[in-house]
């Protein structure tokens, strides 16, 4: 979802005056609900097999999305999603111009076809449609927005956990959706630990209410100088990305969460294993990402490892050490 804002600010560059509007899964949306470039987010809810897919209310059905489309008369569909359905959709809406990447066999419902190219970041394959399209790139980069609410809850639970301005404050991101892409727990703990007691670093963790364990384990480590303050479950998307404003840095794993940071210029530490790493790479100049150089990378997690995870447990303690320490240096300059 971040990763499509270049697209929607270059779309919203050649029509000015359109009516944009954005078909999201619920949840999903919220991570860009105040961008300035959309007019309406129309929330698609009729699976909720994914966490991030539960909407309120009864879920709809497909035709109820097919005749909500029909009825606002679209000119144009840009179908970013690469599944056969979506273009199913946008073809029994009636939308006139349908304009997507020729996957999936869902070439013949699309007025105009775009190659999907695999090695490419995802936000350019996302520009790769409009330039399919005849409209101009100007510029490439990420951007997000915050609203009064969502600051204010977050200047709030800084008070109530005793977040002083005074320390450096780090975002440490240890869980993600596939296991295939997490660190070991213990080289976490070990950068906490250095972060807390050497550092002087106020660690933060944030993340939903099934996360909140695994960070307790962490959390309540009598060696830690500067206990870790646990918001998992406290904290909503919008919540998590004006939090993620007012920290100094996020070291985590290759997750949704490092392009919410990045979208906010806060500086990334990420650790990249399995997946295609330009494809995927959170962007910004202040990142610094780690990663091993195997062989069998990347994989895209499509079959059990025979390496026990290898590109993922060679990224050293003392990597991610180093590069705490030159972003450190940075914010005391």
């Amino acid at each position: 979802m971040i990763l499509t804002i270049p697209f929607l600010r270059n779309l919203r560059y050649q029509y000015p005056d359109a009516q944009i509007d954005m078909l999201v899964s619920p949840n999903s949306g919220e991570v860009i609900e105040d961008c300035p470039y959309i007019n309406n987010f129309i929330y698609f809810d009729t699976t909720r097999k994914h966490k991030y897919e539960k909407g309120e209310g009864s879920k709809k059905s497909f035709f109820h999305y097919v005749s909500l489309l029909r009825k606002e008369k679209y000119d144009k569909a840009y179908v970013l999603k690469r599944s056969l359905s979506s273009a199913i959709l946008c073809f029994l809406a009636g939308i006139k111009e349908r304009i997507g990447y020729n996957t999936e066999h869902r070439g013949f419902l699309l007025t105009k076809k775009v190659q999907y190219d695999k090695y490419k970041h995802e936000s350019l394959c996302f520009l790769d449609v409009l330039k399919a399209d005849n409209i101009e790139i100007r510029d490439t980069y990420l951007e997000n927005w915050i609203n009064e609410k969502n600051q204010n809850k977050v200047k709030v639970l800084f008070e109530q956990n005793n977040i002083l301005n005074s320390n450096p404050k780090a975002v440490v991101n240890v869980t993600a959706t596939n296991k295939g892409k997490i660190w070991d727990i213990e080289n976490f703990t070990r950068i906490i630990e250095y972060l807390s007691n050497e550092k002087g670093v106020q660690v933060i963790f944030i993340g939903a209410p099934s996360d909140k364990e695994i960070y307790e384990n962490i959390q309540y480590k009598e060696e830690l100088k500067i206990k870790p303050v646990n918001l998992c479950g406290e904290v909503n998307i919008k919540d998590s990305l004006a939090l993620l404003k007012e920290v100094d840095f996020i070291i985590g794993n290759d997750s949704g969460t490092l392009h919410m940071a990045s979208s906010l210029n806060t500086p990334v530490i990420g650790l990249y294993g399995p997946m295609p790493f330009e494809k995927w790479k959170a962007l910004g100049e202040n990142n610094i990402l780690l990663k091993s150089n195997l062989d069998c990378m990347p994989c895209s997690l499509s079959k059990k490892c025979p390496n026990n995870h290898a590109c993922m447990k060679n990224i050293t303690v003392e990597e991610v050490k180093s590069a705490a320490d030159r972003i450190l240096d940075k914010i005391k300059i």
